[in-house]
C-alpha cells in the first residue's frame, strides 16, 4: 500500500522528500500535521531510517502525542522508541545522558515555575531588596528573557551597570543561578540552553547525536525562539554535509514575536541550510473561497514573508459580514442575536461557533451579553471575567465596605497587597472572633486582647483605618470612581503596576475593563449605589454558573489561543485601531506585521461563515473613546464582504428584542435591559456657584434632600444635605449623585 496515495501532489512531494534540507510553507488549514506524519512514516516504511533515527521536535505534548498515534496507525512498527517530543522533553533525554560533562550530576531536578518563584524570593530577602519594588513575576520574566537571549548574569549586569534598579535584578539573576547550581536543579529554560552548552563543547557528544538523528523534522518553526532555532541549527548541520532537516511552518502566523519567537529563523532557513528545497502547500481544506481570498488579501499587505496563496476546491461561500456597531454592549448584543439566528436558521451548534477578541479583558462585556440572552459559554485559555483573581480581590474590597461582617472577604483582601499581616497574626484574630461571636473586622478593634506583637498591631491598624477611610467614601463617590480610588489606596494597583510580565499587564487590563463595567452600570440604572452594583455582579456570576453546560457552548477567546483551531462559525470582534492593531506605530513596522499576521490567523478559523465587529465608541479604563475602525479591515478585497446597512440591521435587533423581552424572566428584565437601548446621557456635576442652603435636591439612591450648609475646604466644597429618609448626610459636591430640583 502506498503511504502517501491519500496525500495531494504538493504534500506527496514533501513527504516524498529524498534527502538534504527543505522548507515546507504549510498555510492555514492544509494539511500541516498530515505531511509531517506521512513523511516520518514514509522515511521508515522505505527503509531510509529506523525508527529510532528520527528525531521529531514539536512545540507541545498534545502535537507529540497526537504525531505518534497518527505514525502508529500508519506503521506496523512500534513507535516506543520514537524521539518524538517537545524542545524540553527532547533536551531531558540528552542531558540525563551527558550533563556531567558540564558539571551537574544526571540525577537533576527540573525546577517548574513555582519552584523558581520560591528561589527568586529567597534571593530578594537574602539580597536585603525591597520585596514591594522587585517583584517576583517581573524578575522571573527577565530571567526568563535573559536565558533565551542566551545573556548570563554577568552579561546582564554589564549591558546595565549604570541603571541602579536593574543591576539589582543582575544580582537577583546570578543568585538564582548559583543556589540552582548548589540543588543540582535546572528551571525549564534552562534544559534547552544547557544541551546547546553541552553539544557546543564537547564535540563528541555533539557528534554523537548528529550521527544519530539521520532525520530532523521541526514543527511549528516561525515560533522558534534563539535557543531552539541554536538547536536545531547545532544537530541539523553535519560535518559531513548531509543535512536532512525538514522544518514545516507558516512565517505568516507567526504570531509570538512578544515572547521571542524570531520570524527571521523560517525566512532565513534557506541561508542557514544552503540548497534546501522549498515546497508550499497552498490548498486549503478548512474554509471558503470568500474567507481565503479575504486572508490573501490582508496578508499580501506584509512584506515579511515568502508569499503564497490559498485556495480551495470549494467554491463561493457566504460573504462575510462587517458590522458597524455604537458601542461594545451593542457589540455584545448582536453577537448574541447573529449566534440565536445561526442556531434558527442553519441548524448550528453552540460549539461550532467562536467568539475571538485581541485582550482579554474585552471578555467582559461579551460574556454578559451572552449571559442575558442565556446563550451557554466557555472561555479557553483563562478564566471568566468575574473569576480572575484581581477581579474577585476588588470585589471583596467593595463587599467589606459595604459589609463588615463578612468574613471570606476580610480573609481574602487582609494581606493583599502584601503588609505584614502574616498566618499567624490572622489565625489569632479568626480565634478571638469565634471565642467572642463577632467579625473578624470587628475583632480588629479590639488589638489588645488577641495578643499579636506591636508590629503586627501596627499593619492591622493601618488596615482597619484604610478601610474606614473607603466605607466613608462609598457614600459620596459614584461606584466607579469608588472602585478608582479603592485599587489605588490598597496598593493594588502599585503591586500590578511592579509586575511587568505580560500577565502582569492583562491583570491591570482586567481591572480597567471593571471599571468601565462600573461606569457602563452607572449610566444604564436608576438605582446605581454600590449596593446595586454589588448585587449586579453576583447575579450575573450567579447566572453564569447556573447556565453553562460543559459540551455544547460557545467559544470565547483571545486570537492567540485560537491558533490551530477551527469553527463552522467565527466572530471577530473589536476592529478598531488601537484595540486590533493594538499599537499605535507607523505603518509597515514589524509590530504592524505582526498585528496583520494575528488578524490573519483570526480569519483562517472560520470554516463557513465569519462575522467581524467594530464599535465607534467603547468604554475603556471607566471613559468613553471614541474609536476608528481597524486599518486591517480596508485591506480586505471589497468582493468578499456583504453591503450591510447598520441602520436596518439594527432596526432589526431592537424589533427582535422587543419580541424576546416578553420572554424572558422579570428579574432578567429589571436587571438587563433598563436602559439597555436608550442609555441616558451623564449629567453635569452641581457647581458651588449653582446651589445654596436651603435649595431642594436629588439623590440618586437617598430621595430628595433639603441644601443645609456647604462648606469650602480649600481643595474641594462639602454640601452637608438634610435627608427626609437618611437624616443628615455630608457630600463631596464634585461626586455627589445629587440634582437640583
Amino acid at each position: 500500500m502506498d503511504l502517501l496515495q491519500s496525500l495531494n501532489e504538493k504534500q506527496r512531494e514533501a513527504a516524498s522528500h529524498d534527502k538534504g534540507p527543505i522548507l515546507v510553507i504549510a498555510g492555514a488549514g492544509t494539511g500541516k500535521t498530515r505531511v509531517l506524519t506521512h513523511r516520518i512514516a514514509y522515511l521508515i516504511d522505505t527503509n531510509r531510517a529506523m525508527p529510532w533515527e528520527v528525531l521529531a521536535i514539536t512545540f507541545t505534548n498534545k502535537a507529540a502525542n497526537e504525531m505518534k498515534e497518527r505514525i502508529g496507525q500508519l506503521l506496523d512498527y512500534p513507535i516506543d522508541r520514537m524521539w518524538i517530543g517537545t524542545f524540553h522533553s527532547i533536551c531531558v533525554r540528552i542531558l540525563r545522558k551527558n550533563i556531567e560533562r558540564i558539571g551537574y550530576d544526571s540525577n537533576f531536578v527540573i525546577y517548574d515555575t513555582n519552584d523558581t518563584k520560591i528561589v527568586i524570593k529567597d534571593c530578594i530577602k537574602e539580597l536585603n531588596l525591597d520585596t514591594k519594588k522587585y517583584n517576583v513575576n517581573s524578575i522571573k520574566s527577565i530571567i526568563s528573557s535573559e536565558k533565551n537571549r542566551r545573556n548570563s548574569a554577568d552579561d546582564y549586569i554589564k549591558e546595565h551597570f549604570n541603571e541602579f534598579y536593574k543591576r539589582n535584578v543582575g544580582e537577583v539573576y546570578a543568585l538564582y543561578e548559583k543556589k540552582l547550581k548548589i540543588a543540582n536543579a535546572l528551571d525549564f529554560d534552562d534544559l534547552i540552553l544547557k544541551t546547546i552548552i553541552l553539544l557546543e563543547n564537547e564535540q563528541d557528544v555533539r557528534e554523537y547525536y548528529q550521527e544519530r538523528f539521520k532525520y530532523i523534522l521541526v514543527d511549528e518553526y516561525q515560533d522558534t525562539n534563539l535557543v531552539q532555532y541554536s538547536l536545531v541549527k547545532i544537530l541539523g548541520k553535519k560535518p559531513d554535509g548531509e543535512n536532512n532537516v525538514f522544518v514545516v511552518g507558516d512565517e505568516d502566523q507567526s504570531i509570538y514575536g512578544w515572547r521571542g519567537a524570531d520570524i527571521n529563523n523560517i525566512l532565513n532557513f534557506e541561508k542557514d541550510f544552503e540548497g534546501a528545497k522549498v515546497v508550499k502547500l497552498e490548498k486549503n481544506y478548512r474554509s471558503t473561497n470568500v474567507i481565503l481570498n479575504a486572508a490573501n488579501g490582508v496578508i499580501q499587505n506584509n512584506c515579511q514573508r515568502k508569499g503564497k496563496n490559498l485556495y480551495t476546491d470549494f467554491e463561493g461561500g457566504n460573504l462575510i459580514r462587517v458590522l458597524e456597531m455604537d458601542n461594545e454592549k451593542d457589540e455584545a448584543f448582536t453577537v448574541s442575536c447573529l449566534i440565536r439566528k445561526e442556531i434558527r436558521e442553519n441548524n448550528a451548534s453552540y460549539s461550532d461557533m467562536a467568539v475571538l477578541y485581541r485582550t482579554n479583558a474585552q471578555s467582559r462585556a461579551l460574556e454578559e451579553g451572552l449571559i442575558r440572552e442565556g446563550i451557554p459559554y466557555r472561555i479557553v485559555g483563562g478564566l471568566k471575567f468575574y473569576e480572575r483573581k484581581e477581579i474577585k480581590d476588588i470585589m471583596a474590597y467593595l463587599m467589606l465596605t459595604f459589609n463588615q461582617k463578612d468574613n471570606i472577604s476580610f480573609d481574602r483582601i487582609i494581606n493583599v497587597p502584601r503588609r505584614k499581616i502574616g498566618q499567624k497574626t490572622i489565625d489569632l484574630i479568626t480565634e478571638y472572633a469565634d471565642r467572642k461571636g463577632i467579625s473578624k473586622f470587628d475583632s480588629c478593634y479590639e488589638l489588645d486582647g488577641i495578643g499579636l506583637t506591636n508590629s503586627a498591631s501596627k499593619s492591622v491598624s493601618d488596615f482597619i483605618s484604610m478601610m474606614e477611610m473607603l466605607m466613608i467614601k462609598k457614600d459620596v463617590m459614584p461606584v466607579s470612581e469608588f472602585i478608582s480610588d479603592v485599587f489605588e489606596v490598597t496598593g493594588y494597583k502599585s503591586m500590578l503596576l511592579e509586575d511587568e510580565t505580560v500577565e502582569g499587564r492583562s491583570r491591570l487590563e482586567n481591572i480597567d475593563e471593571f471599571l468601565s463595567a462600573a461606569k457602563d452600570f452607572e449610566e444604564r440604572y436608576e438605582d446605581n449605589g454600590l449596593e446595586d452594583f454589588l448585587s449586579h455582579v453576583s447575579l450575573l456570576a450567579d447566572i453564569d454558573k447556573t447556565d453553562e453546560t460543559k459540551n455544547n457552548c460557545v467559544t470565547l477567546m483571545t486570537v492567540h489561543s485560537a491558533k490551530g483551531l477551527e469553527y463552522d462559525t467565527v466572530f471577530v470582534t473589536g476592529l478598531e485601531d488601537g484595540i486590533f492593531p493594538i499599537i499605535h506605530q507607523e505603518p509597515d513596522s514589524d509590530d504592524e506585521e505582526e498585528e496583520r499576521r494575528l488578524f490573519y490567523v483570526a480569519i483562517t478559523r472560520a470554516k463557513r461563515m465569519l462575522f467581524i465587529t467594530y464599535a465607534n465608541d467603547r468604554m475603556r479604563f471607566g471613559n468613553h473613546e471614541t474609536k476608528l475602525k481597524s486599518r486591517f479591515l480596508k485591506e480586505i478585497p471589497a468582493e468578499c464582504v456583504e453591503d450591510t446597512n447598520p441602520m436596518a440591521y439594527a432596526a432589526k435587533k431592537i424589533e427582535g428584542l422587543d419580541k424576546n423581552i416578553k420572554k424572558m424572566p422579570s428579574f432578567v428584565k429589571s436587571n438587563f435591559f433598563k436602559g439597555s437601548l436608550d442609555v441616558e446621557k451623564e449629567k453635569p456635576k452641581l457647581k458651588s456657584d449653582k446651589i445654596v442652603a436651603g435649595d431642594k435636591v436629588m439623590h440618586k439612591s437617598w430621595g430628595v434632600g433639603t441644601v443645609v450648609q456647604i462648606k469650602d475646604d480649600g481643595d474641594s466644597k462639602t454640601v452637608v444635605i438634610a435627608f427626609e429618609s437618611k437624616g443628615i448626610k455630608n457630600l463631596n459636591l464634585e461626586y455627589a449623585p445629587i440634582e437640583k430640583i
